[in-house]
């Protein structure tokens, strides 16, 4: 989802990128985005309804990034993201919030796991809500994305069953997971806590719940990674080596699909 800073954006700049990165070019800030991950490269192909997933039996990936017959092609994604690139007020980067450390970034594109610290810098300005929309072929079209979630479970075989599975229950029990999200800003998974005041007051819990309308479940093999982070890259850089649109997205789909 997309973190902004209230002191230069308010909630009507924040829905379309294009508005973001001009207000940030004029401010001379930035918009930031980590395009050197497949992770986040997936949310312009995604939102143009082309898909990335793994095969039923998860033996390898499905990938349609270089279509020519949907109704935005893989070139028009690619040149969307060229145009994104070349804006004033964009930066790729690992780290945005190092840029929203030193005022350099108002806005960037991450997850829970920045929120206690952003809100440490930030404080009352702190926003966050659902990524904008991007501009493919003159639609606003609605960015999409991955989401995930870490799983912690029971070994079957432990020598202490319900020993561990009593430790299971009080580490997810109410208190705990509210606890819990009091000092990561994680959010439980507890459905109970989910719904506590204090965790539903938060920014970003709220803009996860407004994202999942438009992301789907991450499923794709080891063999995404390289070449989709590779292709982000490229096109962070402003495709340098100017090769044909086309045929990087030939190259680059016929890796993620790689058997």
């Amino acid at each position: 989802f997309l973190y902004y800073n209230a002191k230069y954006l308010n909630e009507s700049d924040v829905q379309s990128l294009d508005n973001i990165l001009e207000i940030a070019g004029k401010k001379n800030k930035f918009f930031a985005m980590d395009w050197s991950s497949g992770w986040y490269t997936y949310s312009f192909f995604g939102g143009a309804g082309l898909t990335a997933e793994a095969n039923p039996g998860g033996t390898f990936n499905e990938c349609d990034w270089n279509s020519t017959k949907n109704k935005y092609k893989g070139v028009d994604v690619a040149q969307a993201m060229l145009d994104i690139s070349s804006s004033k007020g964009f930066r790729s980067t690992e780290s945005p919030i190092d840029g929203a450390s030193d005022d350099s970034v108002i806005a960037f594109v991450s997850g829970q796991w920045d929120y206690e610290n952003l809100r440490g810098i930030w404080g009352d300005n702190l926003r966050a809500t659902k990524l904008p929309t991007f501009t493919v072929n003159g639609d606003q079209v609605q960015m999409s994305g991955f989401m995930g979630y870490k799983y912690v479970g029971v070994y079957s075989g432990t020598k202490n069953p319900d020993w561990a599975v009593k430790f299971a229950e009080w580490v997810s029990n109410y208190d705990n997971q509210v606890e819990r999200f009091k000092v990561t800003g994680e959010c439980p998974s507890n459905v109970e806590a989910m719904q506590a005041e204090e965790v539903q007051s938060s920014p970003a819990v709220v803009a996860l719940g407004e994202q999942s309308a438009f992301s789907v479940r991450q499923n794709v093999t080891d063999a995404y990674w390289t070449p989709s982070s590779l292709l982000g890259s490229t096109l962070a850089a402003g495709n340098p080596d100017k090769i044909d649109l086309q045929e990087l997205l030939d190259d680059v789909t016929a890796e993620i699909n790689a058997r």
